[in-house]
């Protein structure tokens, strides 16, 4: 395994992230399907067991299961990982979500993902989508108050754009950025990972597999259950679904032809941007996070990468 340092102030991390969105189960509207919790934990060991550090959750993810899951999994290795969990997304008894930015909640959000965690701190707290009720200024100093309560160590923000990160710098520094990042989702490259870059704001990307669509696995013929957020996305169904696999076939020739699989190929290209501090990938079994981990030794060279991009935009 390979480290990095967040950013220009935050912990040095592991290249390639585990990521907690799926073993969060089933039972509320962003599911993968049900999810077996002895698997997830053994998903955990096999992490830990190959040296990486940087373990992601949400509090929103199973409605606060997956952050009890990854504490109980981490068990007497907590304290040598960093553990990064997100507030800003809020759910009533009906489990019925919205969005808050608000002082209060984001405090009140970060005693109660404390204790599913089951630690005294957070490593680094991420708010997980712009919310419209506060501003983003307001937000920043509920996150500062924590950091200078020990609650949290390091400041995140998750799906902003530039000017939100403007207004959030306007009152503290923002350690990282989470924005989804992928082959076949370049966006970022434009104006945000230059950004951060300029301002020393470490990038940790979500999704390089683009939630599956590059693992190598799918074809036209696809589905998804109901409980799973995907049979509800353009991406996952219908001529998105046939697009996307027509660009990951031709991606996996490439692959194979540098000796690594479709994932590798995909994390490896996340990697080689330079604000690039480390790779997400969603982990449902061991082998999801094992499979990849190869990538972080993957140097792509410049020609390689300018026919990844051709694929991806046509």
């Amino acid at each position: 395994m390979k480290y990095r340092k967040l950013g220009k102030k935050g912990p040095e991390i592991s290249v390639i992230g585990f990521g907690s969105w799926a073993i969060g189960g089933g039972g509320w509207a962003s599911a993968w399907g049900e999810q077996d919790d002895a698997l997830s934990s053994e998903s955990v060991r096999a992490a830990l067991d190959a040296g990486v550090t940087f373990y992601d959750t949400a509090a929103v993810y199973g409605l606060g299961h997956s952050e009890e899951v990854l504490g109980r999994a981490l068990g007497i290795d907590r304290a040598n990982v960093v553990v990064a969990t997100k507030c800003g997304l809020v759910w009533d008894e009906a489990g019925a979500i919205t969005r808050s930015g608000a002082y209060a909640s984001i405090l009140q959000e970060a005693e109660a993902s404390l204790r599913r965690l089951g630690t005294d701190y957070i490593d680094l707290y991420q708010m997980h989508w712009p919310a419209e009720d506060a501003p983003q200024e307001e937000t920043m100093r509920a996150l500062e108050k924590l950091v200078q309560d020990g609650k949290i160590r390091y400041i995140g923000v998750s799906n902003y754009n530039v000017e939100q990160l403007e207004h959030s710098l306007a009152v503290a520094h923002v350690d990282s950025l989470q924005p989804p990042y992928s082959i076949l989702r370049p966006a970022v490259e434009a104006q945000l990972l230059p950004f951060c870059q300029q301002n020393g704001i470490g990038v940790v990307a979500y999704s390089p597999l683009t939630s599956g669509l590059l693992s190598g696995n799918y074809t036209y013929d696809t589905t998804f259950s109901d409980d799973d957020w995907r049979s509800r996305n353009k991406a996952h169904t219908g001529e998105g679904l046939r697009q996307n696999v027509d660009k990951a076939h031709r991606l996996k020739t490439i692959a194979e032809r540098l000796g690594l699989t479709l994932p590798q190929l995909a994390v490896a290209y996340v990697l080689a941007h330079p604000a690039l501090t480390s790779a997400i990938v969603g982990v449902r079994k061991p082998s999801h996070i094992t499979g990849v981990l190869p990538a972080a030794d993957v140097t792509l060279d410049d020609a390689t990468l300018v026919e990844i991009r051709g694929i991806a935009a046509q």
